[in-house]
């Protein structure tokens, strides 16, 4: 059903309800009306990398992992996969008359906030630091919740609108104070994608402030650009309990009947909360209108017949079955694959299993099923550890050992008076071992969601890029024994690796993230050379802190790979294979540019084509990403460094070689002002068409020289 229609018969059945009726339908929670044969709906649910909180569920990896694919079709079909599930949950538990939490059709997915600082603990919930490729991999993923039927398949929603990202401490009370070019330039892209490209249905409003206002009632967002300058027409929700906030801790309203009517008249439909339980005193007070109510609650419905909730959807008859179903794990399994990031290889992997009599895996993660899968996630029938996986596809031949090595977490006075607890076996299994697999790294008991984690010093935020002392301790002594070490990463964020890229015994090193469920058996699969690895990382990791500003400053001085100014431990979109490849050749449509460059307007609104010509040297068959970066020559305006204008990746056979069609945006070659504007600021322009960023230290590490393309307009 089309806007068009489903806002007409929104409208029709509003009409029929008292002012009374309205208001409690503005409540996540929402109630039946039985007089008018509607039933309850609570618009609360999750999708960040599966059906979350509600039972069985295929558990895919996290966010900043399906980031690491670099891969649009890969997102899109992993949200296809969720909004089936989440049909086929629904269709079931709806006939049973269960509409409670965490059974609707309304996906609070997906985070496309900016991955700007390391501390982040919910970072590893988002699609990484860069604002093209949280775009397109956002949109992605809409597109993929959504479907392209007459019906939504599940409405998604992009959050958390605007400029968020810690500290999670101060969520509550802060103010992001951030400049008109930073937000057009970093913040906003990723929204503007969701909403204009993907006709995201829903838009999440964030806890803090944003320039003085709060986000879920703020005039320059919410009525200005969301609804005025995109001309979105879904609907808006606060975030949870977020405009209780207004006058407990932004102190912007006295009174929770204003706090209710601010947020309303900004545009703010549904409170995920229970501010809005005092709209009718608000209304009885003249601090809100009937015909803002009725405003709103018309976006409600018309989002619910669009999910075909009143007359019937084509995905009625998704059947249970389709939960979990073998299909749904084994590409669960395959994204793992793609994500996980060989960050160093001295030839050692992959493994030959005819070489190796005893693996040792060692770690407090590589046994652990809360590491697999991140925050927001679902209940898996069947979970792989990477202990598990290695067990599994070593076969017979092979004596895989096991010992947890440390406790996950300990402070350092902690961990040495512990020491003796788990490290003596870990030495052990160590010292009888061809090849150990040591497995490092967190959880969402350390890295997440304030209020949800266990690190309740930091709110869920890092106060390091340091791993744990306790981890720390068991990894020197590994690392002393002298044997060969592949280091399993298992965070969501950059960590600092120092310790292991410069052992000379740690001779690999992959990013394995929070890979879901079965995760075990894609890092197996890589280990052996079952899977070449190709994740590219979408997030750069820092050699310290000490680079970055603090961390309550939102100016993007310093931060990500387009403004930093010092050297990467290890840099965005950075990620070797098992092969080698070469990029042969690159050619852009220059002339079509210089053709669009004479109007702005038309510039900022096309696109055009490059094609690279990319060779796979090595004998066997690997995935690669062809990157593409932009660096303005001339303009004052343009960011430190370059920005990713386009990506693709692309499957080789031993050998082969391909020309690749992408598509760079004519925005790329723009520039926002300081007032927050988009103008073509230069003639002068250097694309480089490779595997990684063209900087010095990205090409030593994967290297693959770029081919560049100057263009002079």
């Amino acid at each position: 059903m089309n806007r068009e229609e489903a806002r007409r018969k929104a409208e029709e059945l509003v009409g029929r309800m008292t002012v009374e009726e309205k208001a409690s339908q503005l409540k996540y929670d929402s109630p039946a009306i039985e007089r008018l044969g509607i039933p309850a709906y609570n618009w609360w649910n999750e999708a960040l990398h599966g059906v979350a909180r509600s039972g069985q569920a295929t558990v895919f990896p996290q966010a900043i992992a399906m980031a690491a694919t670099f891969d649009e079709e890969t997102v899109r079909k992993t949200g296809e996969i969720v909004s089936t599930e989440a049909r086929a949950k629904y269709n079931a538990v709806s006939k049973e008359g269960d509409r409670d939490i965490y059974k609707g059709l309304t996906m609070w997915s997906p985070n496309v906030n900016i991955f700007r600082d390391p501390r982040w603990g919910r970072g590893h919930e988002t699609l990484g630091e860069d604002p093209f490729l949280t775009s397109r991999l956002g949109a992605a993923y809409v597109k993929g919740l959504q479907g392209d039927g007459e019906s939504l398949r599940t409405a998604a929603c992009a959050k958390h609108f605007a400029v968020h990202s810690g500290p999670e401490a101060l969520r509550h009370e802060f103010d992001a104070r951030v400049s008109k070019k930073d937000m057009r330039e970093t913040y906003l892209p990723a929204f503007e994608e969701c909403v204009k490209e993907a006709g995201v249905e829903a838009v999440m409003g964030a806890y803090n402030r944003t320039n003085g206002e709060p986000c879920c009632a703020n005039t320059e967002l919410m009525e200005n650009i969301l609804r005025g300058e995109w001309g979105f027409e879904g609907h808006f929700v606060s975030d949870c309990w977020a405009i209780r906030d207004f006058h407990e801790h932004h102190m912007v309203t006295k009174t929770v009947e204003e706090s209710a009517a601010l947020a309303l008249k900004k545009g703010c439909d549904v409170n995920c909360g229970n501010t809005y339980i005092h709209l009718m005193k608000a209304y009885k007070d003249g601090l809100v209108t009937e015909e803002e109510i009725t405003r709103a609650c018309v976006r409600l419905y018309t989002t619910r017949f669009m999910l075909g909730l009143f007359d019937g959807s084509e995905y009625d008859s998704i059947p249970y079955e389709k939960v979990e179903c073998r299909e749904h794990r084994d590409y669960a399994i395959s994204v793992a694959e793609k994500a996980m990031v060989l960050l160093k290889n001295d030839g050692f992997l992959p493994l030959n299993k005819g070489g190796v009599k005893t693996i040792g895996v060692i770690g407090p993660d590589a046994n652990s099923r809360v590491a697999l899968i991140g925050n927001y996630h679902g209940t898996a029938s069947r979970y792989t550890t990477i202990f598990e996986g290695i067990q599994d596809e070593a076969g017979p031949n092979i004596n895989v050992m096991f010992s947890e090595g440390s406790h996950l977490y300990k402070d350092r006075v902690e961990a040495l008076a512990v020491e003796n607890d788990r490290l003596a076996e870990a030495k052990v299994v160590a010292m009888h071992s061809d090849v150990v697999v040591l497995v490092v790294g967190l959880d969402e008991t350390l890295e997440g969601e304030e209020g949800d984690t266990g690190n309740s010093y930091a709110s869920g935020d890092k106060s390091s890029l340091n791993f744990p002392e306790s981890q720390m301790i068991m990894a020197r002594a590994v690392i002393a024994t002298g044997k060969p070490i592949v280091l399993a990463v298992m965070t969501g964020s950059a960590m600092d690796l120092s310790f292991a890229k410069n052992a000379d015994n740690v001779k690999a090193i992959i990013q394995a993230w929070y890979p879901g469920a079965e995760g075990g058996k894609a890092f197996a699969n890589i280990l052996f050379g079952k899977k070449s690895p190709s994740g590219k990382l979408p997030i750069t990791l820092y050699n310290s802190l000490d680079e970055l500003p603090e961390f309550t400053d939102y100016s993007m001085k310093g931060r990500t790979y387009r403004y930093m100014e010092n050297e990467a431990q290890y840099p965005f979109g950075y990620g070797l294979t098992y092969g080698r490849v070469n990029i042969k050749a690159a050619k852009f449509d220059t002339e079509a540019l210089k053709a669009a460059a004479a109007d702005p307007a038309v510039l900022e609104k096309s696109v055009f084509n490059m094609d690279v010509t990319i060779r796979n040297e090595s004998t066997g068959t690997i995935e690669e990403v062809i990157q593409v970066y932009m660096k303005d020559n001339e303009s004052s305006l343009a960011v430190r460094n370059h920005s990713l204008c386009a990506f693709k990746r692309v499957e080789l056979k031993a050998g082969e070689e391909l020309s690749v069609s992408l598509t760079v945006p004519g925005k790329a070659f723009m520039e926002y002002n300081e007032e927050g504007i988009r103008v073509l600021d230069s003639k002068s322009f250097t694309l480089y068409a490779g595997v990684s960023q063209p900087d010095e230290l990205s090409v030593k590490l994967c290297g693959v020289e770029p081919v560049k393309v100057e263009i002079n307009l």
